[in-house]
């Protein structure tokens, strides 16, 4: 009995030492004005763990800091630049890149030709190429990206899968989830539906409540656990879209963009499918399951109810 009240106090003070790190990219766009000039905006947010990320343009290039202003979740630096040829077949970095934040470059040619790569703390210079880039391929990384640094998306999908029954039934609920977040990510990034990035965090993180209450009740669905995942997809496809709306999509490809990103997050969604699985598997062979049903229904409520404390204090303050 003691063991067992210990074990479940270690589980409410959990919430305390899990930080839900907002993923917000950072975003260089690269606009040429007239032959090399260009109009520079680099946008860095301002949550960020550690120094402001510097951008660096080759030697020679001469730069000109023009403003420094906070819009909303990022403190944009507008800049111009003047080089004695192209940037196309040079490098471009980024230095004191945070190991979570990812930066997005956006490079746009005089007749409207558009290069995107990505750059992070492990790969921080990219080289702008000198060849026409056909997919926006920078997008399935930052969906990749996002799924995996987005611990309340990762803590659904595992107490999702706490509700599946069968393998086919897992196939519904896994391809539902992906329509309806692929529904409101479509419809937030063309602005048809409109909601305050605050309020979509702060009812994620109450989807990841309810799922614990079922979790904790152990139950099984056959048939209806896609019509759960559906709905409350629709919710994650909003915080999805914030990422992609935040820093904006600056290329004349915005359809082909969105589905990459999305692509990306559903890879991001097969890597971890098979690992909580395999967990979950593990745990009924060796007749743990309950209990492992139990532990991580606390865990999920404690986070998710902790999330929703902070993010509604974020709101209200």
């Amino acid at each position: 009995m003691i063991k067992k009240l210990l074990f479940y106090l270690l589980l409410l003070f959990i919430p305390l030492y899990v930080d839900a790190h907002e993923f917000n990219p950072a975003h260089l766009v690269v606009k040429e004005i007239k032959n090399n000039s260009y109009e520079v905006e680099w946008m860095y947010p301002v949550k960020n763990i550690g120094a402001r990320g510097e951008v660096l343009f080759p030697n020679s290039c001469k730069r000109e800091t023009k403003q420094i202003e906070q819009k909303g979740k990022y403190l944009v630096e507008s800049i111009e630049l003047i080089c004695d040829s192209t940037l196309k077949g040079k490098s471009v970095q980024v230095a004191n890149l945070s190991v979570l934040t990812d930066a997005l470059i956006t490079f746009v040619e005089l007749d409207g030709t558009t290069f995107e790569g990505i750059m992070n703390a492990k790969s921080p210079a990219i080289e702008i190429p000198l060849e026409k880039q056909i997919y926006p391929t920078a997008y399935f990384n930052l969906g990749i990206d996002h799924l995996l640094e987005g611990k309340d998306h990762i803590l659904f999908i595992f107490g999702l899968l706490f509700l599946v029954s069968n393998l086919i039934t897992a196939v519904k609920t896994i391809t539902a989830f992906t329509a309806a977040h692929s529904i409101t990510l479509g419809l937030s990034v063309f602005s048809i539906v409109s909601i305050p990035q605050a309020t979509v965090e702060a009812l994620i993180a109450l989807t990841i409540v309810y799922l614990a209450y079922e979790v904790g009740e152990k139950k099984k669905y056959i048939n209806t656990p896609w019509l759960i995942a559906f709905g409350f997809g629709l919710l994650h496809g909003l915080g999805f879209a914030n990422v992609l709306t935040g820093i904006g999509i600056a290329n004349d490809q915005l359809v082909m963009s969105l589905l990459f990103f999305n692509i990306g997050i559903e890879a991001g969604q097969l890597l971890l499918i098979p690992v909580f699985s395999l967990l979950i598997w593990a745990a009924y062979k060796t007749k743990q399951n309950l209990r492992f049903a139990t532990a991580s229904s606390y865990v999920l409520g404690g986070i998710g109810f902790y999330w929703f404390i902070e993010r509604m204090v974020g709101i209200i303050y």
